[in-house]
């Protein structure tokens, strides 16, 4: 536990989703020195990145979905963007209008959009990069 230094954030309200992006994110993620952390409320994550941070974890990138009860990826992101504007953000969603992507880009909150379902190989362009920059 002592050299996790990194954390990748998934939320999404479908468990199966999360259960798919841990294991496909697990593949390149170096387990030693990043933390895959999972939420299916995103009420939550605000007060957890708090808590990542307050132990010198940084969080690379945090991968959102649009489509959630009580908060939607957007309002999310803005939140997170609000209180912490270094940390990456992508939307995977197969709901989200362009509207809001087009918004969330033109904000600089957004790396990047993947729609659902998602290829694989896509998600690993947009996190690969991020991943190895800390590398």
């Amino acid at each position: 536990m002592d050299n996790l230094k990194y954390a990748v954030v998934c939320v999404d309200d479908d468990p199966f989703i999360l259960q798919m992006l841990s294991f496909q994110l697990n593949k390149i993620i170096e387990p030693k020195t990043t933390l895959l952390e999972c939420y299916s409320d995103p009420t939550i994550v605000l007060e957890n990145l708090n808590e990542l941070l307050s132990n010198q974890i940084e969080i690379l990138i945090i991968v959102v979905d649009y489509q959630m009860p009580k908060l939607n990826g957007a309002e999310l992101i803005r939140s997170i963007k609000e209180k912490y504007p270094h940390i990456k953000c992508v939307m995977l969603s197969g709901q989200a209008n362009d509207v809001i992507v087009q918004e969330l880009s033109e904000e600089k909150h957004l790396e990047q959009f993947i729609s659902k379902p998602w290829d694989e190989e896509k998600l690993y362009q947009v996190v690969r990069p991020i991943l190895e920059s800390v590398a």
